[in-house]
């Protein structure tokens, strides 16, 4: 219940901030831009479509599409609304009060993390009701689409919690905010090292294996393997529990 409560204050904190109203608006903007675009690249293929045996249809060219750009767009705001969690407490040495309330540092965490984490999938939620309005003139494959989704809520969980962690470590916002995208933008192109062929064969699955993109390139498609989603879980896991350290280190007497 305590964490509920936290979670629901830091969702408040977040809507009381300009940065997330401004945030919400201008990535709706840039989610309509997108789709629209998709859906008139589809207007403009259509006839020709409709010849071929097994032409893909309109979750294939406008819905998932939108979601592999939203995942990019994604990649560079969650580290600008991830940037402030632990880094304004201990910038306004308010952390020491926080550490005094009855919460354990998992309760801290796991609150911060899931009032962030609500805030985007509000954000994801306004994006899903684009493509379903296609309901109005089309048909939609619900299979593909729930792949996508999840592959969509999953990566931006792995952002959140990423985010999360490098905010613990500094009381700079800025220097959180950077090196948030640095981690998250070399776990997108890490598999390019492998696909440059000078790694052995060990090493390019390895590299494939730790990229964000590929799991998530694999969802798209419409291919569940367990393997995905126990990758994003490890991730998850592993930095909320680096940050759950790291916040003790903290709260332990020196």
């Amino acid at each position: 219940m305590m964490v509920l409560t936290l979670a629901l204050h830091e969702l408040r904190r977040l809507f009381l901030s300009p940065l997330a109203w401004a945030t919400l608006a201008v990535t709706q903007i840039l989610f309509g831009y997108m789709f629209f675009t998709q859906v008139a690249y589809f207007l403009q293929f259509q006839p020709r479509l409709m010849g071929l045996p097994e032409a893909p249809g309109i979750t294939e060219i406008v819905a998932l599409p939108l979601f592999q750009n939203a995942a990019v767009i994604m990649l560079l705001i969650v580290p600008l609304m991830t940037m402030r969690l632990v880094a304004d407490e201990r910038r306004g040495r308010t952390l020491a009060l926080l550490f005094s309330a009855p919460l354990s540092m998992t309760e801290i965490v796991i609150g911060k993390y899931l009032g962030t984490l609500a805030f985007f999938i509000i954000m994801t939620l306004l994006l899903v009701l684009m493509p379903l309005s296609l309901l109005l003139g089309g048909t939609l494959d619900f299979g593909l689409l729930a792949a996508g989704l999840l592959g969509l809520g999953l990566l931006i969980a792995s952002f959140t919690a990423i985010g999360l962690f490098l905010s613990s470590l500094t009381q700079q916002t800025t220097v959180a905010a950077i090196g948030s995208f640095g981690v998250l933008l070399l776990l997108w192109i890490i598999d390019w090292a492998g696909n440059s062929g000078i790694l052995k064969e060990g090493g390019e699955e390895l590299f494939s294996y730790l990229s964000l993109f590929r799991h998530y390139q694999t969802l798209l498609e419409g291919q569940f393997n367990s393997s995905d989603i126990i990758y994003y879980l490890l991730i998850i896991t592993t930095f909320l529990v680096l940050s759950i350290r790291r916040l003790d280190a903290d709260r332990l007497p020196h």
